[in-house]
């Protein structure tokens, strides 16, 4: 059974061998800080060459944050011991939920990477290895790539993170392309991120939505996982709900998967799912205005999915330590990334984030060394972008070249095979 794989797996998963359960220093508070006088002038602008103070951040790089849709790996290592497609499909779109469910409460922004920054992360007791890179900077573009350690599966993707200011809330469109391939079925998916919303910038207390269409693909089998993350609407009936189908090449229904991207997912046959919409629906009608955005985070309808007879259990988030609040809501995986063994330290290339001295003071609660350090490493960026200019000279990336993706056709970021041979001697000194 899935479910009894799930359970416990979420019980058993063992986190490296001094596991990490807390930050050198708690998060400040931000509410001296106005927002409104930093962005009044946004409103309807693309905000990634506006300049944030420090004190917004969370002490970690966006190559660090996107390590974390590694979190729940074992939905990979679960859809690999099935053989029916479908039960694969399940876990691989459980694991594109479960990619995202990190940003729960995540009301801090990480630092955005610099031009050629990398990150690495080796887990051996979830299986993988993942290393990333900042491949542009205008647009700001991150490619990743993991690898199962049994050469399972491997994972990859750019995300060009589009974040907009509305006025009341920061809208983040994750724009890019997610591949997973299972190399013992011969498959590969494709997927692309929801769109996630931080409201109440300016007032109010801040909490996060996800919303959008996410179609997962199986280009092998022409089988689909069309999920729709719910918008919040009025009164909060729908706050972070996540409902589809799992259709096959001919879109016929084969079952339906719900829950809350919070929480947990289910599957259950199509029908039952759609009788229990029908007359979910009769019982509370609700009015169509419900597009109308709540002035304060509205309450979940119930702590928990209300679980439908007849179905099965197939991911529910691992559970946050108790203090994760006071260290900007990371969960016991965010706290881990930014670990500096001794071991690592003749290992990792000059360019990795834990090397990067902001991030550093920032996790050490020295808010004005952080300040300090952000803005000498910028200006250094700029700098070098500025010395390229008037020289023959262009950046070129490391680790990934562009190219098309094999399976859907789509322009991306593809890795160059070598990250792993630690030769690092010709990186720039970016820090």
């Amino acid at each position: 059974m899935v479910t009894n794989f799930i359970l416990e797996t979420c019980q058993n998963v063992k986190s490296p061998e001094d596991t990490t359960t807390s930050l050198p220093a708690p998060m400040f508070s931000r509410n001296d800080v106005s927002i409104w006088s930093i962005l009044k002038k946004c409103i309807g602008m693309e905000l990634s060459k506006i300049a944030m103070p420090v004190i917004l951040n969370e002490p970690l790089s966006f190559l660090q944050r996107l390590t974390e849709y590694m979190e729940h790996t074992y939905l990979i290592h679960q859809a690999n011991t099935t053989t029916d497609s479908m039960e694969r499909m399940k876990c691989v779109a459980a694991f594109a939920v479960s990619a995202v469910a990190s940003q729960w409460e995540r009301t801090g922004k990480p630092f955005n990477p610099l031009l050629g920054e990398t990150y690495e992360l080796i887990r051996e007791d979830l299986g993988f290895r993942w290393m990333s890179e900042q491949v542009s900077h205008h647009p700001p573009v991150s490619a990743f790539h993991a690898e199962g350690l049994q050469e399972d599966f491997l994972f990859h993707g750019s995300i060009y993170p589009k974040l907009k200011f509305w006025g009341k809330s920061v809208e983040a469109e994750p724009k890019g392309i997610i591949s997973l391939e299972l190399p013992k079925h011969n498959e590969a998916y494709t997927w692309t991120n929801p769109t996630c919303c931080v409201h109440n910038i300016i007032v109010g207390q801040l909490w996060i939505e996800q919303y959008g269409n996410v179609e997962v693909i199986n280009h092998k089998t022409g089988e689909r996982c069309s999920l729709i993350f719910k918008p919040c609407g009025l009164f909060g009936k729908e706050l972070h709900k996540v409902e589809g189908y799992i259709l096959d090449k001919s879109k016929k229904k084969l079952c339906a998967i719900y829950g809350k991207w919070t929480e947990c997912l289910y599957t259950v046959d199509a029908d039952t799912f759609d009788a229990h919409k029908k007359s979910d629906k009769k019982n509370s009608e609700e009015k169509k205005s419900n597009m109308q955005e709540p002035e304060e985070m509205p309450l979940p309808d119930g702590d928990t999915v209300q679980v439908i007879p007849g179905s099965e259990l197939i991911w529910r988030i691992a559970p946050r330590p108790d203090n994760s609040a006071e260290f900007y809501a990371f969960s016991t995986f965010a706290m881990q990334l930014n670990e500096l063994e001794e071991d690592m330290k003749g290992v990792l290339p000059p360019t990795d984030c834990r090397l990067r001295p902001d991030i550093r003071h920032m996790e050490k609660g020295d808010i004005d060394s952080a300040s300090a350090e952000k803005k000498r490493v910028e200006e250094k960026q700029r700098l070098s972008r500025k010395n390229r200019s008037k020289s023959t000279e262009e950046w070129k990336t490391r680790w990934f070249h562009q190219g098309t993706n094999p399976h859907n056709k789509a322009q991306d970021w593809l890795y160059s095979n070598s990250y792993w041979d630690r030769n690092y001697s010709l990186l720039p000194d970016i820090y």
